[in-house]
This record gives C-alpha cells, sequence and structure tokens, in this order.
C-alpha cells in the first residue's frame, strides 16, 4: 500500500523503536482519570464521526490531524502511544495507510478495547490499490453503524444516545449524495486528470471519466517514478485540453505534481485541491466532503480553481 520513500524506515525502525519501549515501560496505564469512553481516530475524519456519534459520552482524539503534512509520513511518539494504549476504541483506516497503530496495539493488550479497522468494515482485501476510503459516499455510514456498536458494548447503558447519533449522521449526509448524484445527471462523463488517487471515489461516484493513467496514478501516490509514457500521457491530457479539471492531493508536494500543476495554470485548466486530513478548523467531516464537492462543481462549470479549503467551511 502507500509507503513514500524512507517512510517504513523513518516510522517503523525509528519512531516504533521508541514507542514500543514506552508502551512496555507502563504505558498502559491512563495519564488521567477516566471519565466516559477514551476513544482515539487514528485520522482526524474518523475522530470526527467518533465525537459526532458520541457527544459528551467520549473524550476523542484525532492523531494524524495537520492537512499541510503528507499523513504516510507520520511518525508516533511516546506520548502518543500511551494514548492508544489507554484507549477504549480506536478507528484506523487499514490497507496500509496507519499500520503503525497496530505495532503499538499489540505491545499494549486491553480487554475492554474495541479496534474498528475501516477496510474490515468495508469488506475490502488487503490488497486494495486506494486506501482513501472515506471520500466513497458508503464509507461513513457503515463506519458510523460500527463505531455505535463499539460505543454500546463499552457502555451499554447509553446505547439509545449512540444509535440515535449513528442515524443522525446517517441522515446528514443526504446532502452531500444529493450533490454527487446531481453532478453525475448534469456533467456525467465530465473528463478530469487526478495526481494521485486520492478522491478517486468521489470522482467516480460523481460520474466523471479519471483519464489519468493509473500506473501514474499509483507511482505518485507509493513516491515511486512513473514511467515516462505514463508522464508524457498526462502532460497530453493538459496540453491538449482533454480534460475540464486537475484534481491534486495538497498534502504533498514534489517537483512532478507541481510541473502538473503549473501545465494546468498553463493551459487555463482549473484545478482542485483535496485533502487526506480533514481541514481545520470550520469543518466536520459532512461540510468536508460537501466542499470538495462545491470546489470540483466550480472548477467545471464556471473554471475557478479551489487549491484550499480554507477555515470556517468557505473556498478560496
Amino acid at each position: 500500500m502507500r509507503m513514500r520513500r524512507l517512510l517504513w524506515r523513518r516510522c517503523l525502525i525509528t519512531g516504533l523503536a521508541t514507542v514500543l519501549a514506552a508502551v512496555s515501560a507502563g504505558c498502559s496505564s491512563r495519564s488521567v482519570e477516566k471519565s466516559g469512553v477514551s476513544a482515539i481516530g487514528v485520522e482526524d475524519q474518523y475522530a470526527d464521526v467518533i465525537s459526532q456519534i458520541a457527544g459528551p459520552y467520549a473524550r476523542v482524539t484525532a492523531i494524524e490531524k495537520d492537512p499541510n503534512t503528507d499523513p504516510h509520513e507520520y511518525e508516533a511518539s511516546p506520548a502518543i502511544a500511551r494514548e492508544i494504549a489507554a484507549a477504549d476504541l480506536i478507528v484506523e483506516n487499514g490497507l496500509g495507510y496507519d499500520s503503525w497503530v497496530d505495532k503499538i496495539i499489540a505491545a499494549s493488550p486491553n480487554p475492554r478495547r474495541r479496534v474498528i479497522e475501516v477496510r474490515r468494515v468495508l469488506g475490502l482485501p488487503e490488497d486494495t490499490a486506494n486506501p482513501h476510503v472515506w471520500y466513497d459516499p458508503k464509507t461513513m455510514p457503515a463506519v458510523a453503524e460500527a463505531v455505535a456498536a463499539a460505543l454500546s458494548a463499552i457502555e451499554p447503558a447509553r446505547s439509545a444516545y449512540f444509535a440515535a447519533g449513528e442515524r443522525k449522521l446517517a441522515a446528514s449526509l443526504g446532502p452531500w449524495k444529493r450533490m454527487l448524484a446531481d453532478f453525475a445527471q448534469k456533467h456525467g462523463r465530465t473528463p478530469v486528470a487526478v495526481t494521485e488517487p486520492v478522491a478517486n471515489d468521489m470522482l467516480e461516484a460523481a460520474g466523471c471519466d479519471i483519464l489519468t493513467p493509473r500506473g501514474l496514478q499509483l507511482a505518485i501516490m507509493n513516491g515511486s517514478d512513473p514511467s515516462p509514457q505514463d508522464v508524457a500521457a498526462e502532460e497530453a491530457l493538459l496540453t491538449g485540453h482533454r480534460v475540464k479539471v486537475l484534481v491534486y492531493n495538497r498534502q504533498v508536494a514534489d517537483p512532478l505534481t507541481q510541473s502538473f500543476l503549473d501545465l494546468a495554470r498553463k493551459n487555463r485548466i482549473p484545478v482542485v485541491g483535496v485533502y487526506e486530513t480533514m481541514p481545520m478548523p470550520g469543518y466536520d467531516y459532512q461540510t468536508w466532503m460537501q466542499a470538495e464537492t462545491e470546489a470540483l462543481i466550480r472548477a467545471v462549470t464556471t473554471g475557478v480553481s479551489t487549491a484550499t479549503l480554507a477555515g470556517g467551511g468557505s473556498l478560496r
């Protein structure tokens, strides 16, 4: 799965050696007095979903939450190891995206703890190429159901509250799903280029045709060198005006992706920046997905680029 150059060397060898030592030294004890469920969403979008369902009955921590960094190059600290060891509920993405967490969980057994791996919730094989499953409109309703069930297992007396939170979250995704369906009806088969498959599930739900070679997408995602043929094909999409928009991962910048951005702008093709972690402040998962979709709509219908999602749920 996605592993940028030096990630496993840096994270597993340097970071996890320190982290696991901290866990084995006694980090499983709580650093604060327990109050309600202690929950962790490894990525902040999952932490947000836990918070929406659990309300005041959980203390929720997001680990990977900086929209200005590459989440795949995250290095866990001993302090994070202590939080993970003490957690009652952990939601992780899986698919190689955050597998460092499993090492810490294994080093700190906790019979009360519930671990939700989104890959398993969705029934995806381990070799699924695109780990960015939160852009699929089918993902969070399934995650919310799993979260509500786990919370209810930990705190049975509050199961009705958690079930109501799950239903509310599922209903609140309706506007986003309607936006996607409306776009597909009005602008189906819109040709788009991408740098990586970050938002591909959303683009496909909107009925877009992704013309970028799959090999290029996966090479950039995995931090390897794409073939010259794939690079030339991507450049031809932009210089030949064969696409209506270029969608790029704004949390990962390198000379190759920058060259594609420059080429798109030179050829007056609007660009849309997408995120791997939820931009803060001002967003929850629902408004984030709506904002990304609005950016796509603006690009296709008015030719306006959206490089950044500004705080407060606005676009720029």
